[in-house]
């Protein structure tokens, strides 16, 4: 039984660390990878003059708690959460964050709604039988979990529906709030602090590779060159290490060879060479090699896939 979202393939294990400063009253709580299980995504936390600001919540409840830490040690409540989409390593922790602060509000585009119905269902099925079928123990306690998540429904989902793009206070701190149709979903928010000039893009900015299991290339692309306009300081992304925009700029350029490359004839070889290549300074050795395993995956099921697929992906 091959279980969807194929992030944990090839995966080198990363081991979380204590909250880091990014700017002045921005952290960063990285999100980690770690062999046999489904990765976390970064969260970010931004210190407003009410509260916190969080951006995405994890999925493992290691991962949430860190967050819940970090509200416990500035002795300030979390206010809001900004999910910028819904796949589970960004949402898995909403459920624990309201137990905590049942007065916060969740902000993110209405995408869960399809994603219950299609993408997360089929997913929970696979998830059953694979647990039905195994024998390992411990990988079937993982896919329990990952069913729990998705079980949580109504507690994953938003307060407050984000339709389009918008300028808002959020614990007394403003932030332009960006929805971006058929990226990496059919809903994604990235979120730019007007305060720190710091640009929290979610999964439009994912490293070793870009993560296209629910993806629109095309329109990932399109949202490249939206982030590329705005005036950031650093960009963090939805995994990996912040950036400058020079490294933001050899990630879109690397990102726009691997689409150019997938659409010729030349072999899937030099595609994936190509990524590494021009994504080098970005990865470490480990990650050039998960990339290469990530990438043999996804340039066959998703930028070779049947056309058929990714338009409805692009929400044709």
């Amino acid at each position: 039984m091959k279980v969807v979202l194929m992030l944990v393939l090839g995966m080198a294990a990363s081991v979380a660390t204590a909250a880091e400063t990014v700017a002045p009253g921005v952290d960063l709580i990285r999100g980690a990878f770690v062999a046999g299980r489904q990765p976390d995504g970064n969260s970010v936390v931004f210190r407003g003059t009410d509260g916190l600001v969080v951006m995405d919540t994890g999925r493992h409840a290691e991962h949430t708690q860190r967050i819940l830490d970090y509200a416990q040690a500035a002795a300030v409540p979390i206010k809001a959460v900004v999910n910028s989409h819904w796949h589970l390593d960004h949402i898995g922790g909403n459920p624990r964050i309201r137990a905590a602060y049942p007065g916060v509000q969740i902000y993110a585009s209405a995408a869960i709604d399809d994603a219950m119905q299609g993408f997360l269902a089929d997913y929970h099925k696979q998830l059953e039988g694979a647990i039905a079928e195994s024998k390992d123990d411990v990988q079937k306690q993982g896919w329990r979990d990952e069913i729990a998540i998705i079980d949580s429904g109504k507690a994953l989902y938003p307060d407050i529906v984000i339709d389009k793009s918008q300028t808002r206070r959020l614990a007394g701190r403003e932030f332009q709030i960006h929805l971006q149709s058929h990226a990496v979903t059919a809903g994604d928010i990235w979120l730019f602090d007007t305060t720190s000039r710091v640009l929290a893009a979610g999964d439009l900015v994912t490293l070793p590779a870009p993560f296209l299991d629910t993806a629109c290339p095309a329109h990932w692309r399109d949202a490249l060159d939206n982030l590329a306009h705005q005036r950031f300081s650093v960009l963090i992304p939805g995994h990996g290490a912040p950036m400058s925009r020079t490294q933001f700029e050899i990630y879109r350029h690397a990102y726009t060879n691997l689409l150019g490359c997938a659409a010729s004839d030349l072999p899937k070889a030099t595609c994936i060479d190509g990524w590494t290549r021009d994504a080098r300074s970005l990865l470490t050795d480990a990650e050039s090699k998960s990339a290469k395993s990530l990438l043999d995956y996804y340039v066959d099921n998703f930028l070779r896939a049947d056309p058929a697929k990714t338009q409805k992906l692009c929400g044709a």
